[in-house]
């Protein structure tokens, strides 16, 4: 969507309001004098008093003026200046200014640095994300095409045998089995960019939704399974849903759910009885399309995507441990009882 513009009218500067409230405020002893004057009917030339006093309001004047640009005027037109940059892609534009003059000015800028930095962050993720997304959709959109054409070319005179054309058509449904994988992930992970839902979920009904879905897995709840969290129903099959069949796809057959208060965040670890993540990948699992299992079908999105939700919701995780026993993920939360901040 495009951004609103401003009415093209004239206003004034900064600096012409300054300086004009500021003359305007120099007038009054000038006033004051020429009144006394008229009152008493003086007449003949200023006394040296008054030409000092009127010096000295007009060197005070001219100071204020100078404090006021110098806290006010000056940062604003560098924050423009350096708006501009950023806005013609300048990333080296994010920065602290030289001068901030006061708190408020001082507090703006951050304000407007952080912003800057994540829509500069978010932008670079979008690009990125585009090109990881195209590469995926090629790889099966070519194979369908390649084994398309082989079944449309089927030559008469020698045609395939039915072993290869079942190979075919099986290559076709897995490829569009993959796709349909990968667009639900998509859709998952447009859901965690929209403005997150206030509202709070069971962990009782986590665990009753995760036994419906995986029957082979045991899902166990440790601690109170009234806690609450501060997710919304669909949120939280999304994250839960995703953690589970990651297990499943690591060979677990148990999983156990465990939440706390700790102050103002609820803490939730999920751990699993799986191979566990080799030391080399343990860094990448939250990589949008990082995957082991890319043969099998893996989109290497489901742990993006749990971060990503979360992260709407003002949570997070992190991989607490791993071994061939089995892995265990920690999630920050806030309180349900306290509003959510994204990114926290």
């Amino acid at each position: 969507m495009r951004a609103p513009r401003v009415k093209p009218k004239w206003r004034p500067p900064l600096a012409l309001i300054v300086y004009a409230v500021l003359l305007t405020v120099m007038t009054l002893p000038m006033l004051t004098i020429i009144w006394f004057r008229v009152v008493r009917a003086a007449s003949g030339a200023m006394a040296p008093a008054e030409i000092a006093t009127l010096a000295a309001v007009l060197i005070l004047t001219l100071g204020v003026a100078y404090v006021l640009t110098r806290t006010l005027t000056v940062p604003i037109n560098a924050l423009i200046a350096r708006t501009d940059e950023i806005a013609r892609g300048g990333r080296s534009a994010i920065r602290p200014l030289e001068i901030y003059g006061t708190r408020e000015v001082a507090t703006l800028s951050q304000s407007f640095l952080d912003l800057a930095g994540k829509l500069v962050d978010h932008s670079d993720y979008v690009r990125s994300f585009a090109a990881h997304v195209s590469h995926e959709l090629k790889s099966p959109l070519t194979s369908i095409k390649g084994a398309a054409e082989l079944l449309r070319d089927d030559d008469a005179d020698h045609p395939m045998s039915p072993e290869q054309r079942d190979r075919f058509l099986a290559n076709i449904i897995a490829d569009t089995e993959r796709l349909d994988r990968l667009l639900s992930r998509l859709r998952e992970l447009a859901k965690a960019e929209l403005p997150p839902e206030q509202d709070s979920t069971s962990l009782r009904d986590i665990v009753a939704q995760l036994e419906m879905r995986f029957h082979p897995l045991s899902v166990i709840s440790q601690g109170s399974a009234d806690e609450m969290l501060a997710l919304p129903g669909e949120a939280a099959g999304i994250i839960f849903v995703n953690l589970a069949e990651n297990a499943v796809q690591n060979g677990a057959t148990t999983l156990a759910i465990e939440a706390s208060d700790e102050g103002r965040r609820t803490t939730i670890q999920v751990r699993d009885n799986g191979r566990g993540i080799a030391d080399g990948n343990r860094d990448r699992i939250f990589e949008p399309f990082f995957s082991t299992r890319r043969d099998d079908g893996g989109t290497g999105m489901g742990l993006g995507i749990v971060r990503a939700m979360l992260a709407s919701h003002g949570g997070s995780i992190e991989l607490l441990d791993t071994s061939k026993d089995g892995s265990t993920f920690q999630i920050g939360l806030p309180c349900p009882s306290l509003p959510s901040t994204a990114g926290e």
